[in-house]
């Protein structure tokens, strides 16, 4: 066998934290591969790749949120109109609940969610949006002075439950119902404890309060103290009052 430091000095290569010698270095250089690159982009379609993108969406808002002083989640209706009186109910909310001590979130977008997004900043409170990333979505309302946009309704629903002492819940389509029955779940299960939730609007909520009555309660699907898990009000001072009591402020 001939002498190895006789065939000249050994190729050797590093690789972050790799070492390659002889027939095992490769060409080029790590951040060349990944510049160069022109290969097939469907992995950005992937499952491995949407994990990546759910953490980031994580990483961002808790980021974003995590200095929040106490705060209220207000939903509603994106279709509320300006002017009516559950867009002026959703502004005196949004102030009422600056003015009790708590930063304001919604989920950014018009109506109901623009109108108490203007009541906190109409009352210097922090007024936070959490969009969602939808064909039909106009982005968040001009009211909104922390903004964080989502893929991803679970994370964005995680956000409104983990950094609100409680919600307030204005008329609202599918969307907000589905926020509504989330928490009470959570609140139901234990998930979360000492958070209270109010439905602004009797004329509106009553209906579905009859329903979980008569039909759900009545038919074994739920227990009657499970009608405790939430407040129904027309009146805002109420609302604030309620929401204050229960958060031990």
């Amino acid at each position: 066998m001939g002498n190895p430091e006789a065939q000249g000095p050994l190729e050797e290569q590093h690789l972050g934290p790799v070492v390659r010698r002889r027939e095992q270095v490769t060409p080029g250089t790590t951040d060349q591969r990944l510049l160069d690159s022109e290969g097939d982009s469907e992995w950005v379609h992937t499952d491995p790749w949407r994990v990546m993108r759910i953490q980031s969406e994580f990483v961002e808002g808790f980021g974003a949120l995590a200095e929040l002083p106490p705060a209220i989640s207000v939903f509603g209706s994106a279709r509320t109109p300006v002017g009516s009186a559950e867009y002026e109910a959703g502004v005196s909310l949004g102030r009422a609940l600056v003015e009790a001590g708590f930063a304001v979130i919604t989920g950014g977008g018009p109506g109901a969610m623009e109108a108490a997004n203007k009541g906190a900043r109409d009352a210097r409170g922090i007024s936070v949006g959490l969009g969602i990333e939808l064909p039909f979505e106009q982005g968040l309302n001009p009211h909104v002075d922390i903004g964080v946009n989502f893929r991803y309704f679970f994370v964005r629903k995680t956000m409104f439950v983990k950094y609100a002492q409680g919600f307030v819940v204005l008329p609202g389509g599918f969307g907000t119902l589905d926020e509504l029955f989330e928490a009470l779940t959570l609140v139901q299960t234990r998930k979360v404890t000492r958070f209270p939730i109010v439905l602004f609007g009797s004329e509106y909520w009553n209906g579905l309060v009859d329903w979980i009555r008569k039909t759900m309660i009545a038919g074994g699907k739920a227990s009657e103290h499970d009608l405790h898990l939430f407040h129904v009000t027309d009146d805002v001072e109420e609302a604030v009052s309620l929401v204050t009591k229960e958060v031990g402020r």
